[in-house]
This record gives C-alpha cells, structure tokens and sequence, in this order.
C-alpha cells in the first residue's frame, strides 16, 4: 500500500547517473540539472577512457567507479552506495548523462511519487522526441517491449525511457539484478508484475549534445541491446511462471500432508 510522503515540499530525492566516456557532456549537464532538488547528483564512472570522472568531480558530483562495464551495473554501484546513506532516500532519479533528456523536468516525473499516487513514473519520449533523436530501431523495440510487458502483465507502458523516478522502499523491494541493457525493462516488468502504481509522463527527447550514443551509434550495438531486453522480459516471464506452478504445487503437497 502506498503512503504518501512526508509533508516537507523537498522530499528526500538522489539522483543517479551513469556514465561512460562523456567528459563532452558534463559540464553542460551539470548546468542542466536542478541542483536544489536533489540531495546527492551521483555519477557512476562504468570505466571511462576520459575525464568524465574528474569533470563530474569538479561540477560537485559524488563520483562513484565501476569496473564492470554495463549500464545495470552502473546503477546497481549507486543503489549500494545509497544503501549506506542515512537516512536514505526517499525517492531516487535515474539520467542519462547525454542531455538527450531534459534534466529539468526530473522534479515533475517526482511530484506523483511524492503526493503518494504512484511508486514509479517513466519519461516517456514517444510523442515528444525530435526527429532523428531515436532510431527506427530504438521506436520498434521500445514499442515490441511494452507490447510484451502488456501481454505478459496486462499493464500498458509507452516507453523504456531511461530517465526515470522511484520511490526508495519500492526500488529495493525490486530486487535489481541485471547488470547492461536489460535494466529499464527489468524495472518496468517487475513492477508491472507486482500491480505496482506506475506510470508514464510525455517528456521531450532530443539528439545526443555530444559524442557517440553506445547504443543506437552503431547498428551492433542496437541488435545487441534489443536481443538484450527481449531476453530479460522472456526470463522474468518464465520465472514468474515457474515461480507460481512451484507455488501452487507446494499449496497441494501441503494440503495432502494434511
């Protein structure tokens, strides 16, 4: 059951970043994100080859490194980190550190978890993107992976947008596992599963400001993120499935023990 949040219009909200080679966007993202609403802006540095780790530094950043290459291991470092924070958060934001998104708008996806109507909001960019910022690629299987979530879980998602906010106690409860680009889509199917309050907000997206997407750049690195998210939803499908038939085969062993 939901409950709504403490009566303090400033709810205590950490922001996550994770980041890999993106020392051309930092400055600029750092002037992008609304500073006053977030206790801590923390930036996972997933192993870069550049200055990212020391630019994010100097605009302020709690700088965490991870070695393990993927982007659910990027936010699964900072969900530890949160972990030893106290008190913890209340809610937490995730970014990317492209300015494809508009940092800006991280307080408005916060504001239904925060008057206790939702445990998580999505930005969702299929109405709003610019022309050119999302593939052909990225539209097909954003929308093949919330056709999937539909059928597997009957609710409706638009988008697996990256930029995202969730309430804390919701976010451990999800037991985060994936560690590259099955994140978003473990998210939303666990918490689709469990008949959580989520849902999406129209947010505009744009072309990256700087430097490579590392997946719709290349047409490998596409194939290799859809085959990844198609996956993880086949997978959890499958041990929600087993994880009842063994559930209600105990309830029968028990009744006949008794």
């Amino acid at each position: 059951m939901m409950t709504p949040m403490r009566a303090d219009p400033k709810p205590i909200v950490d922001l996550i970043i994770p980041a890999y080679n993106e020392q051309q966007n930092i400055v600029a993202l750092g002037c992008a994100i609304p500073r006053d609403y977030f206790r801590h802006i923390i930036l996972v540095d997933n192993n870069s080859t550049d200055n990212t780790a020391d630019l994010a530094r100097q605009q302020g950043f709690v700088v965490l490194h991870q070695p393990t290459r993927g982007y659910g291991a990027a936010c699964l470092k900072g969900i530890c980190w949160l972990k030893l924070q106290c008190p913890p958060p209340e809610m937490v934001a995730f970014l990317d550190a492209d300015l494809s998104d508009d940092p800006s708008l991280l307080p408005k996806l916060g504001k239904p978890i925060a008057r206790g109507e939702a445990m998580m909001v999505i930005g969702s960019r299929r109405k709003l993107a610019e022309p050119g910022s999302l593939t052909f690629t990225q539209r097909f299987g954003n929308r093949l992976a919330c056709f999937l979530i539909w059928l597997t879980t009957c609710k409706k998602f638009t988008d697996l947008g990256p930029m995202r906010v969730i309430d804390w106690p919701t976010l451990l409860k999800l037991d985060m596992r994936d560690t590259t680009w099955g994140w978003t889509v473990e998210m939303q199917y666990k918490a689709a599963a469990r008949k959580l309050a989520c849902f999406d907000i129209d947010v505009p997206y744009r072309r990256r400001n700087a430097g490579v997407s590392k997946i719709s750049g290349s047409i490998k690195g596409s194939i290799k993120a859809g085959y990844k998210i198609l996956m993880t939803i086949f997978c959890l499908w499958c041990g929600d499935r087993c994880g009842k038939w063994f559930g209600c085969a105990k309830q029968k062993d028990i009744a006949i023990d008794d």
